[in-house]
């Protein structure tokens, strides 16, 4: 039995439009997105005790956390360009790393303004110029969120925060008082020792200064009595930076931090079920009382945010491609089942450059020259790579061990790869031939060969 894992998430079924109908007198909600760039999974809240965050934790007190919530893709701009469009990365051809929102694609902002909503934006963008126009508003300063309240005036809001935080590179002193290395949670896929573990604790110490970001809106909205009609949403643009964390479609890569608070929002609440980002554009839009448009294949689950109805999703999915190196990998995920798909079997996992550069990732290259790497370490580097892999995260939610090749795990695979293969048909996919890229970065090394993104070759005719 082989300790090896890829990932991928998605959905299947058709989406259902959720009506507020305001009063007369009401006036429609607000919307504060948070969204970190590469947090994983590390927060108090859900169940780190060495990372202060408590800003996010009491935003979790005050509304409902979800503890299965994944992204569509574990990099940055296609997992961005996804959440507010509501649509699949492949299906707006934004699956790469640094592709610009085609001329021919809307956000949500767009149908937020036509109903009278004031959008904005500040930090991170990362969806080119015609993402950007698709707002009223932006400034790259934090410290300008008073300022957009002002030019929103009367109108409800939409504003998006993109944190440039935990991104790397990491530097030290981020906070006032930096995290212990030795009391940081060190996974089993990396190396335990001093340099992984300052490495994590300067990760540590960029979520703490991004949670303080946090504090200060959540009070700015206080203090302008503005929290009771306005839907705070915290998340992640995909998994820790990391090796076999960012950048793969294990859970550490895929799986998002997510918690809502809101009108209507029971505190203190936990929901368990599986949930996709991809169902995020059209509860903002059921939320606001806006028609989803039938093109967007998520489902709106705003009813487990005001307890009117409840939500049911079999399937997550989701996707890797070019981040540095090229990628052609795609997963459907159960509530205990995960099926990969990887279309490049004779390449190590193409790892991000920033990824490659780091202390962790130093320590592995360490091990492995030393021949020394734990099994679980040394799934990173594996060659060749499996077509399928099958994980049971009831037994393995950590995704060490491959079931591909079990006969117990026959019938489930098939299933899997039927609804995955759907899928990819329904959303408009295309095959592992189309759409390529040449890597920019050696996979192992880090080394980058060139300072520019590759031309996308074998191009679909559209």
């Amino acid at each position: 039995m082989n300790c090896l894992i890829f990932f991928f998430t998605g959905l299947l079924f058709p989406a259902i439009v959720f009506a507020n109908s305001f009063k007369p007198e009401q006036k429609p909600p607000n919307f504060l997105i948070l969204i970190a760039d590469d947090a994983g999974m590390d927060f108090g809240c859900y169940g780190n005790p060495s990372v202060k965050t408590p800003n996010v934790d009491r935003l979790a007190e005050s509304g409902i956390l979800f503890e299965k919530t994944f992204l569509t893709s574990p990099q940055c701009s296609p997992s961005r360009i996804s959440i507010l469009t509501g649509k699949y990365p492949h299906t707006t051809r934004t699956e790469d790393l640094h592709t610009p929102l085609p001329e021919n694609e809307k956000f949500i902002t767009q149908y937020l303004q036509n109903a009278g909503y004031f959008t904005g934006h500040n930090g991170k963008t990362h969806w080119g110029e015609n993402g950007s126009n698709q707002f009223n508003w932006y400034s790259k300063n934090f410290e300008n969120f008073e300022e957009f309240l002002n030019q929103a005036g009367n109108k409800p809001f939409f504003f998006w925060t993109g944190f440039y935080d935990p991104h790397r590179v990491y530097e030290e002193n981020a906070i006032a008082q930096p995290h212990d290395p030795g009391t940081v949670i060190v996974r089993k896929h990396l190396v335990d020792d001093s340099r992984t573990r300052k490495d994590i604790a300067l990760y540590y110490d960029e979520i703490a200064r991004m949670d303080s970001i946090t504090g200060s809106y959540l009070d700015i909205l206080e203090n302008e009595k503005l929290t009771e009609n306005t839907y705070i949403i915290f998340l992640s643009d995909n998994g820790a930076p990391f090796p076999r964390e960012k950048g793969t479609l294990y859970d550490a890569g895929i799986q998002t931090p997510f918690i809502v608070q809101g009108p209507g929002v029971p505190a203190n609440e936990v929901y368990d079920g599986l949930t996709s980002t991809i169902d995020l554009a059209p509860t903002f839009l059921a939320l606001a009382d806006i028609e989803i448009p039938a093109e967007m294949p998520g489902k709106s689950f705003a009813g487990v945010l005001t307890g009117s109805f409840g939500f049911t999703r079999d399937f997550i999915f989701s996707e890797r491609n070019w981040h540095d190196c090229d990628e052609h990998m795609r997963a459907v995920r159960s509530d205990r089942y995960k099926l990969i798909l990887n279309a490049y079997t004779d390449k190590p996992h193409g790892t991000a450059a920033d990824l490659a550069n780091s202390l962790s990732w130093y320590s592995l290259l360490e091990k492995k020259a030393s021949d020394s790497l734990s099994c679980e370490q040394s799934l990173i580097f594996t060659v060749p790579r499996p077509s399928v892999e099958i994980y049971d995260l009831s037994s393995d939610p950590d995704e060490y061990y491959n079931r591909a090749e079990d006969p117990a795990y026959r019938n489930i695979a098939y299933d899997l790869l039927r609804v995955l293969q759907e899928w990819m048909l329904d959303t408009n996919d295309f095959p592992p031939t189309r759409r390529t890229r040449m890597d920019n970065t050696d996979r192992i090394s880090g080394i980058r060969y060139y300072d520019i993104t590759p031309e996308l070759e074998n191009e679909l005719d559209e």
